[in-house]
């Protein structure tokens, strides 16, 4: 099934460089920060979970050479979070993790500095094998959802590729295949970047899945002919209301799903849900470069001098969302509250 997406391997962080994909599969190995932030800002790893374990990875490699007392190292620490902090702003998982280790370290102020770079290690290693508990869970719960022959649609990527290896929103896609059951997938492109096209259906056609690749304004055309029965999406930041914000797209996909009857449903772990968040207006949208809109991969498609705006992110409101599938059971709505209740599980 899915390849891991992230691994620690002879003292090295080892990718899938996922801007190679479709045509090659391509590994790479990181060896510092400065490695982990160009790949993070790249996109040579993307998908929420994934960043968060890549975030953490990235704190360890920042350190691991340094020379000083576990004072000095603290300091240290800091540094290197805010840094990789500043690689991409709108996935809370990132910040999540970073948390975590700035937590760890404020705990263990007894050990020695190599000690600390140890537990530190080890606690990124961890979390590899967290991500993927969670992701075979909502894997669990959210094929309980899909009935045989049910065609769904997907936007962007959250499969194996955005975590350590399983997946989000195709988790309960992968479990029902592995249920036998018979099922098909319609797959947007997902412009500017085509994480669609390159990632989400080269992972179903892996997987043996039947899949359908259309570009993103076909959508309405897809649901208003009755070909899609659910739509599934991921998720980078859920703030406490439920509003969802996703890859650029998501909000134009779920505003047809609720047009034409079809339920649309978001697969996220909780560590996605930032209960800091009241909604959707306060969480911050990545901007990306104008080459990725004129000249993406490398063909010039717009005038010189065009003005470009491309947001990298959208928010769907959360009275679009028929429910939350989480690794703790599907969330339904009211979002709000029946979230902050599994929150505190």
């Amino acid at each position: 099934m899915p390849v891991p997406t992230i691994a620690w391997e002879d003292g090295r962080v080892r990718i899938i460089d996922q801007t190679a994909l479709p045509l090659r599969k391509r590994f790479i190995e990181l060896e510092t920060a400065e490695d982990m932030w160009e790949a993070i800002k790249a996109l040579r790893i993307r998908g929420a979970p994934a960043l968060g374990i890549a975030a953490a990875f990235g704190v360890h490699l920042g350190i691991r050479n340094f020379e000083g007392d576990t004072k000095a190292l603290t300091v240290r620490i800091r540094e290197v979070s805010d840094y990789i902090a500043g690689s991409r702003p709108t996935a809370v998982n990132l910040f999540h993790a970073l948390e975590r280790i700035e937590s760890l370290t404020a705990r263990n102020q007894g050990l020695s500095a190599d000690d600390l770079k140890a537990l530190i290690l080890k606690e990124a290693v961890l979390m590899i094998d967290e991500d993927n508990g969670v992701c075979r869970a909502i894997g669990d719960h959210g094929s309980g959802l899909i009935a045989d022959g049910f065609s769904l649609l997907t936007h962007c990527n959250a499969g194996g590729l955005a975590t350590a290896m399983y997946g989000t929103a195709l988790a309960p896609m992968f479990r029902a295949a592995e249920q036998g059951k018979k099922i098909h997938v319609y797959v947007d492109e997902t412009r500017p970047l085509l994480q669609g096209s390159r990632i989400t259906a080269w992972e179903l056609m892996e997987a043996r899945i039947p899949a359908t690749l259309i570009t993103d304004n076909m959508a309405a055309a897809v649901m208003s002919a009755g070909k899609v029965d659910m739509v599934i999406v991921g998720a980078d930041r859920i703030a406490a209301n439920g509003d969802t914000a996703n890859k650029i797209g998501t909000l134009g996909v779920a505003v047809l799903a609720k047009e034409f009857g079809v339920p649309f449903y978001v697969a996220a772990p909780v560590s996605t849900v930032d209960m800091d968040t009241p909604t959707g207006n306060d969480i911050p949208i990545e901007e990306r470069g104008a080459e990725e809109v004129v000249r993406g991969f490398g063909r010039q498609t717009a005038p010189d001098g065009v003005a470009v705006y491309n947001p990298a992110f959208d928010v769907t409101p959360a009275r679009y969302i028929s429910g939350i599938i989480t690794e703790r059971g599907i969330v339904k709505p009211p979002l709000g509250p029946n979230m902050a209740a599994i929150h505190r599980l």
